[in-house]
């Protein structure tokens, strides 16, 4: 395993820290989890706030590619794809790539750029369905954090039996005490959540062998 920053050329996202902890509740947590209209494209204390196609993604697209030496007729898999805006660019970055996405919210997927529309399958990190070694690399973003531990641990079982390897997980974590406290003001979503040694002790468990990073708030 690696740890690299493949979302090094993503734009920082401003965060009202103080806003979101107001507003959260028991109401609004269950909201988000519902991971539909609310989440996506509701107010900013359920979620995203509007999440729409503004080619953030190229960049970290053409870093994957790199990365990972992906080319022509090579098949890329992104779990957690949500609208699936990273699916388009990394084939926008590299024409020829065959790049699909797997994600829960239905409303996302009928919400994805046309152009990608049926590459995009609905299902859980659990349980993909998909033959062993059937991709050249599987991406997932801000997803496995989603899911409690025993299922956490599964789903990273999946991502290592279509990369064996070739993949590249970024979870939600901390280095400080006071890093988990603004976390847990912020987070609406995530079942299972720790310091890298416990992500690291995790991904051991699954067998996990490909790369990793942290999303960490502040």
């Amino acid at each position: 395993m690696a740890h690299v920053d493949l979302l090094r050329a993503l734009p920082k996202t401003k965060r009202n820290i103080q806003k979101r902890a107001e507003a959260k509740d028991p109401a609004v947590v269950a909201a988000a989890k519902e991971y539909g209209e609310m989440y996506w494209d509701g107010p900013r204390e359920y979620g995203y706030g509007g999440y729409h196609y503004d080619g953030r993604w190229r960049p970290v697209a053409q870093d994957i590619i790199a990365h990972y030496g992906l080319k022509p007729g090579m098949r890329a898999l992104d779990v957690g794809c949500g609208k699936g805006f990273l699916v388009k660019d990394l084939m926008l970055e590299c024409p020829g790539l065959e790049a699909f996405g797997l994600d829960i919210s239905l409303y996302a997927l009928m919400h994805c750029p046309l152009e990608i529309a049926g590459r995009l399958h609905l299902g859980s990190a659990e349980s993909l369905p998909f033959p062993d070694a059937s991709f050249d690399c599987v991406i997932s973003l801000n997803a496995i954090h989603n899911l409690p531990r025993p299922r956490a641990i599964t789903a990273m079982r999946e991502i290592q039996r279509l990369s064996g390897g070739r993949a590249f997980v970024q979870v939600d974590s901390y280095l400080t005490p006071a890093q988990k406290e603004i976390f847990e003001s912020w987070v609406l979503t995530a079942e299972f959540h720790d310091y890298p040694d416990g992500w690291l002790k995790l991904f051991a468990e699954a067998g996990y062998t490909g790369d990793y990073d942290w999303t960490i708030i502040e």
